[in-house]
Parts: structure tokens; sequence; C-alpha cells
């Protein structure tokens, strides 16, 4: 009797019962409960940085802080995606987010990618990067890696309508860049003194957040322009070209879940986050809050305005 040596191996081992009812169930499984799903939660950061009224809320720590806690609490978690759409705004509380979205993912240990919708400049950039990687579409506004202060002067105006401006201060710096007197050279000279402080940190930021990927002059990149999403790759300020879904799913698999963690939006929710910040009295100045909403708004569409959007 002959033993024939060359049997082809067995390869396919036979499956326990308890796999193959893994296998069964797997089509009507929620994707959540099954093994090896990523979970990538997306936050959405839209709107001017730190431009806000109690019902009117703006883009600041205060307002995300609780969707960032979600965000990072999530079960499963691979990495997190930040879907940013800013012209920018308030230099610290753009910082703020920045530091927030850095401590929680060390924290956690995850990965962070930055998704730029239509702009990602000023403030908006500085939260970008916050992010390990980059993303923006080709189109996409990015960079004004800068700082501006805007004001109205209506010294002029107030004398031809014959109105006397009385100021009362301890402190001969009080009303400096007051819009109801006229400029000072010294006043300008100390808001900009300002400026190139917080523009040097912001430079600073940038840098230690990008590294050697930056590759453009620095005379431009740290100039306040700005550019498309293409241009901005070429400079370094992106990682590449792209949009969530395609990232997402070429870097965790067709599968990967991607639930959107976003803030309350209800009246209710905002009248509760306005009264914990002003106390028990919110309510009575509606007039005074109005008009402020229409200030607010004047601004937003400004900073929007500036990036042709």
């Amino acid at each position: 009797m002959t033993h024939d040596m060359n049997l082809p191996a067995i390869t396919d081992q036979p499956k326990s019962f308890s796999e193959r009812v893994l296998s069964w169930l797997r089509p009507i499984t929620p994707r959540r409960w099954r093994r090896g799903v990523a979970v990538v939660p997306v936050v959405r950061l839209a709107g001017v940085i730190g431009f806000s009224t109690p019902l009117r809320p703006g883009l600041t720590l205060f307002a995300i802080a609780r969707t960032l806690d979600k965000a990072f609490k999530q079960k499963g978690l691979k990495a997190i995606a930040l879907v940013i759409n800013s012209p920018g705004g308030s230099a610290v509380q753009s910082h703020l987010i920045y530091q927030r979205i850095r401590q929680m993912a060390a924290e956690k240990k995850v990965p962070v990618i930055a998704f730029v919708e239509d702009v990602a400049a000023s403030g908006g950039y500085m939260i970008a990067c916050a992010a390990e990687e980059i993303v923006a579409d080709a189109s996409s506004i990015v960079g004004s890696i800068g700082v501006v202060g805007a004001s109205f002067g209506f010294d002029e105006a107030i004398k031809r309508l014959g109105i006397e401006r009385r100021v009362y201060t301890a402190g001969d710096h009080k009303v400096m860049l007051d819009p109801f007197q006229p400029e000072k050279p010294e006043d300008v000279e100390k808001l900009r003194a300002i400026q190139k402080e917080i523009h040097e940190d912001f430079i600073g930021l940038v840098k230690a957040s990008r590294g050697a990927r930056l590759s453009g002059p620095e005379q431009n990149l740290f100039s306040g322009e700005y550019w498309t999403g293409r241009k901005a790759l070429a400079f370094g300020l992106i990682d590449r070209i792209g949009d969530l879904r395609s990232v997402l799913r070429e870097r965790f698999g067709e599968e990967v879940l991607t639930p959107l963690v976003a803030p309350s939006r209800g009246l209710l929710s905002r009248l509760s986050s306005a009264s914990e910040v002003l106390g028990p009295h919110f309510g009575g100045g509606a007039s005074a809050g109005f008009a402020d909403d229409v200030v607010s708004a004047i601004e937003t569409r400004a900073l929007w305005a500036r990036y042709g959007l």
C-alpha cells in the first residue's frame, strides 16, 4: 500500500457553533455592535468664533465643551473627526478650543482629523491645527494666519449733530480707542503692540503643530493671506485634498461608524445655558438683547464676507 504525499492541504477549518451564529446574525446586527467596526465621532465646529449672545450662541469653548466630552467618551473610539467651517473671530476662544481638543486627544490617546468645509481661516485654522491631519476640499479657503481689529470713528459725526461726549474715568488710558473721540497715535501704537504679540503666539502654534510639513515662505504664510485648499496643500498648511466620507472609509474600512455629536440647539437649552451664565434675572433686557443680536449679525456677516462667502 502506498500513501499519496501530494494530497491538498486542508485550509478551511470548521467553524464553531458560536462563530456560525455570529456569521448568521451579522447582516441584521446594528453596525455599532459588530466586532471590528471603527467608531469615529464627527464634531461640527461652524460659525464665527466668540461672537455670542444668550439666544445666539457663537463658537466658544463654553458652547462646545459638552459636545467634545460626548465625542471623546464614545465606545469603540478610533479617532475624532472635526468638521470646520469658520472664518475666525476671538483669538482667546480659538486657543481655548484648540487646547481642549489637544488635551482630550492626549488623555484618550486617539488621533484627531480635521476636515475643512468652505473656510478654516484665522481662528478657524488655529482650531484645525489641533488635529494631527488636516483635510480640505480643493476649493476650500485656508490660512489668514494674522490678527485683525476694526472699529469706527464717530467723533466728526457727533460734532455735526451737536452732541457733546462726556466721559469720566479713573485711569489715563481707560477710554483708549473710544470711537466717539479723535484717534490718538499712542493708542494705535499700543493696539499694534498687542496684536503683534498675539500674532507671534499664533505663528508659534502653527509651527509647533505643522512642523517640517510647512514649505511656503514665512513672509507669505504668516502675512494674513489665505489660499485655496490646493495651494494650502503645496504650502504644507493641510495634508491632503479630500472629503470626510472618502477619507474615513479609506482609513477605517467601509463599515466605519461616523455618529454626529452635536450640541443641543433647542430654545429651552439655550435659555438654560444663558441662565447659567447670567443668573436668575436673565430675560429682563429684551431690547438690549435684540440690539446685541443685530450688532452680532452685522459683525458675523462682515467676517464671512472677507472670504467671499
